[in-house]
């Protein structure tokens, strides 16, 4: 059954615009800084640490993809770098707050995102 799940991400990757790669980007961490805000509450900090560095290598993965040619690239690259400086904070202190602070900031990008996604295909 796991061979199977693998397969269908694997084609969804490479069948998927760069767009649509971004989103899928955003979505995973979103879902890893979920699996770490849970890690928290339970004291699980061995999930904790793998769930929030994944989520890191995502952020460096939106960063590596930005066309630093525009200026919104050059916000985006500050705002990442933010997200990650508050997520080895969070991780430190075991401060959900913090977290939640990411969690919502990341929310809502991937919303703007997928927005903007819908609107050009709409043209």
């Amino acid at each position: 059954m796991q061979q199977a799940v693998n397969q269908y991400y694997e084609t969804q990757i490479k069948t998927a615009s760069p767009e649509e790669l971004t989103l899928m980007l955003y979505n995973g961490c979103i879902r890893f800084l979920k699996q770490t805000y849970i890690a928290v509450e339970n004291k699980d900090f061995k999930s904790k640490s793998a769930n929030i560095t994944k989520a890191i290598n995502i952020i460096d993965e939106l960063q590596a993809t930005l066309d630093m040619n525009y200026e919104i690239s050059k916000n985006l690259f500050s705002l990442y770098e933010y997200f990650k400086q508050r997520l080895v904070y969070a991780s430190m202190q075991l401060d959900l707050d913090v977290l939640q602070e990411i969690i919502d900031m990341v929310t809502d990008l991937r919303d703007t995102w997928h927005e903007a996604i819908k609107t050009v295909k709409q043209k």
